[in-house]
C-alpha cells in the first residue's frame, strides 16, 4: 500500500486590493512639517484654503501669488466678514524709540506677544525721551525739559547711592563672581532708581501679532487722544503695508550681485526670488482706522463720570481691594464703564451706581453701545461677569510687570498725580529719601501747572513728566485659576518687590474672603527676607 503523504493545505487567496485603496493605506500616516519662507498674508490664504480645497500646504503655497492671496482676501476677509482668517497671518515687529507711556498703551491687547526693554536690566539714562509739542507756550516746554532732566538726575544719583549701600550691606559669597555679584546688585539697584523714570522715557520692544490683532490695535493706537500714541499706529499701519526689513537681505543682494555678474539673465531671474520686496500684511491692514465707536464713547463716558462724581473727593484705598459681593451685572457693567474715565475707585463708583435708578444705570450701560457700528467689537468694558474683581493702586513700573497678565480683563485709569507716589523698599536705607522726595514732588507739581495749561492737549503733554513710581489705579477681573497663578508667580522671591506686595496682597484678600480656598496658594510671603544675589 503507498503510504498516504500529508498535503499541506491550501493557501486562502485574498481578495485582490483596489489600486485607490493601496494609495489610502500608503497615505494614511500624519504628516506634519513646519513652513518657511511663506509671506504672512499668503500663508493665511494658504491656511483658509483647508476649508475651501482638497490642496495640500504644498500645494496651495506652490500656486499662490501674492495678488490672488490679496484678492481672496478682499473677498472674504472684508466683503464676507470672515476675520478669523487674519489669526493666520503673523507678523513680528520692531518698535524702538517710543515713549514709555506709548509702550503702555501699545501693549494694552489681550492677545498680544512680545519683549520689552527691561528697566531692572538696563541703564535708562542715555536712552532719551520723548519730546511733546507745546506749540508756541515755550515755558511749558522748558519747564517740561528741566522736570525730565532732573528726574534723570535723580534717576543717576539714587542708583549709585543704592548701588553702593548693597554693596556694603550684602557681603560677596566666595563661590560668586565679582561681576555677577555686582551684575545682581545692579539690577536691585535698577528695581529703585527706575521709580524715578519719566513717562517720556525712551524705550524699544519686539512684538508678534496676528493680523487681526494688528489689525485693532492700529484702530486703538488711533482713537487715541495722545499725539504719540496716534503717530504710531501710523506707523505700525506703514510697517505692515510697506516692505519688511530682510535681516539677510543684504547677503542676498549681494549673491544676487554676484550671480548676475557671471550670468545677466540668470541674474535677474535670481532677483526675483533673492531681493523681491516682502510686504507682511499690506491687504489686511488697509483698511484700519479711527474708531468713531472708541471716540465718541470715551467722550460720552467721561461726561457721565464727571456728572456722577463731580463732587466726590477720591476716598483713600488700600494697595489691593477685592470688591466682594455677587452685584448684578447691570451694576458691574456701568461701574466698570465709568472707571475707565476717571480716578475715583471701583468700590466708590460701585456705591454711587447702586444708589441710581434701573433706569439711570440703564442710560450708563446705552452710552457703552450707542456708537457701535456694524463691524466694532465691543468695548472691554462688556467682558463682565467674573467673580474675583481687583482694584489696584500701584507705582505705574510695578503694574507694568502685572500688565503682561492677559488671562484676566484689564481696565486702566488714566495717568495722574492725584493718588502720590510710591517710596521703594531701598531709598530710606540708603539715605536718598530727601533726594527721592524732592525729585518726585517737583516732578508732580510740574504735572499739575503742565496740566492747567490750556486745551485738552496740555493735560495729555503732562503725563510724560510723571515718575513710574506714581501710584496708578487698574482694574483686574479674573476667575479663581488666574488669581492663584499670579500670586504664586509674582510673590517669588526673585521677583520685584513692588508687584511681589501686590502678588500677596491679592492672595491675603482671596484669604479672608475665601478660607477654604487659601490652602492652595503656593505663595511667598512679601514679609520674610529674601537672599537679594538670588534672582
Amino acid at each position: 500500500m503507498t503510504p498516504m503523504t500529508e498535503t499541506p493545505p491550501a493557501r486562502a487567496e485574498l481578495p485582490a486590493v483596489p489600486e485607490a485603496c493601496n494609495n489610502e493605506a500608503r497615505n494614511n500616516q500624519t504628516e506634519v512639517f513646519a513652513v518657511l519662507g511663506a509671506d504672512p498674508e499668503v500663508l493665511a490664504y494658504a491656511m483658509a484654503k483647508y476649508s475651501r480645497s482638497a490642496l495640500s500646504m504644498k500645494e496651495s503655497l506652490r500656486e499662490i501669488s501674492s495678488q490672488r492671496a490679496e484678492q481672496f482676501l478682499n473677498t472674504f476677509y472684508f466683503q464676507y466678514g470672515h476675520r478669523s482668517i487674519a489669526d493666520l497671518a503673523h507678523v513680528a515687529f520692531a518698535v524702538e524709540r517710543l515713549s514709555l507711556l506709548a509702550a503702555i498703551v501699545l501693549v494694552d491687547e489681550q492677545r498680544w506677544d512680545g519683549q520689552e526693554r527691561s528697566t531692572r536690566y538696563q541703564n535708562f539714562r542715555k536712552s532719551g525721551w520723548y519730546m511733546p509739542d507745546f506749540g508756541a507756550d515755550a515755558e511749558s516746554a522748558s519747564r517740561f525739559r528741566q522736570t525730565v532732566e532732573q528726574l534723570f538726575s535723580g534717576y543717576h544719583g539714587v542708583f549709585e547711592e543704592v548701588f553702593a549701600s548693597l554693596k556694603e550691606q550684602v557681603r560677596k559669597p566666595e563661590e560668586m563672581k565679582q561681576d555677577a555679584y555686582e551684575r545682581t546688585l545692579r539690577a536691585r539697584a535698577f528695581d529703585v532708581a527706575r521709580y524715578l523714570l519719566p513717562l517720556a522715557t525712551n524705550t524699544s520692544l519686539g512684538q508678534i501679532v496676528n493680523a487681526r490683532t494688528l489689525e485693532t490695535q492700529i484702530s486703538r493706537l488711533l482713537s487715541s487722544s495722545v499725539a504719540e500714541v496716534r503717530q504710531l499706529g501710523e506707523r505700525l499701519q506703514a510697517a505692515a503695508s510697506g516692505a519688511a526689513w530682510n535681516v539677510y537681505g543684504d547677503d542676498l543682494a549681494a549673491l544676487q550681485r554676484e550671480i548676475a555678474a557671471l550670468d545677466p539673465a540668470l541674474g535677474e531671474r535670481a532677483a526675483a526670488l533673492l531681493t523681491r520686496e516682502v510686504r507682511t500684511a499690506p491687504t489686511l491692514v488697509k483698511y484700519a482706522a479711527a474708531s468713531e465707536y472708541q471716540i465718541r464713547t470715551r467722550r460720552e463716558l467721561q461726561q457721565a463720570a464727571a456728572e456722577l462724581l463731580a463732587h466726590e473727593a477720591i476716598e483713600a484705598a488700600p494697595l489691593v481691594d477685592l470688591i466682594e459681593g455677587a452685584d448684578s451685572l447691570e451694576i458691574d457693567l456701568a461701574t466698570t464703564l465709568l472707571y475707565g474715565q476717571c480716578h475715583h475707585s471701583y468700590r466708590q463708583i460701585r456705591g454711587h451706581v447702586a444708589a441710581l435708578s434701573e433706569a439711570r444705570r440703564n442710560e450708563i450701560i446705552a452710552l457703552g453701545m450707542r456708537h457701535r457700528g456694524r463691524h466694532d467689537e465691543l468695548l472691554r468694558e462688556f467682558s463682565a461677569g467674573q467673580t474675583l474683581r481687583f482694584d489696584i493702586l500701584m507705582d505705574i513700573g510695578g503694574f507694568r510687570d502685572m500688565h503682561r497678565h492677559r488671562r484676566c480683563v484689564q481696565v486702566l485709569q488714566g495717568f495722574t498725580s492725584a493718588h502720590g507716589y510710591a517710596i521703594p523698599e531701598g531709598v530710606p536705607e540708603a539715605g536718598v529719601q530727601p533726594l527721592y522726595d524732592q525729585t518726585m514732588q517737583a516732578a508732580h507739581a510740574a504735572y499739575g501747572a503742565l496740566a492747567g495749561g490750556s486745551g485738552a492737549e496740555a493735560a495729555e503733554s503732562a503725563q510724560y513728566v510723571l515718575p513710574l513710581g506714581t501710584r496708578n489705579r487698574a482694574l483686574f477681573k479674573m476667575d479663581f485659576a488666574e488669581a492663584l497663578y499670579i500670586s504664586e508667580l509674582r510673590s517669588a522671591p526673585q521677583g520685584h518687590f513692588s508687584y511681589r506686595r501686590v502678588a500677596w496682597e491679592m492672595y491675603r484678600a482671596v484669604e479672608r474672603q475665601h478660607p477654604a480656598l487659601a490652602p492652595y496658594f503656593r505663595v511667598t510671603d512679601a514679609d520674610e527676607p529674601v537672599d537679594l544675589l538670588k534672582r
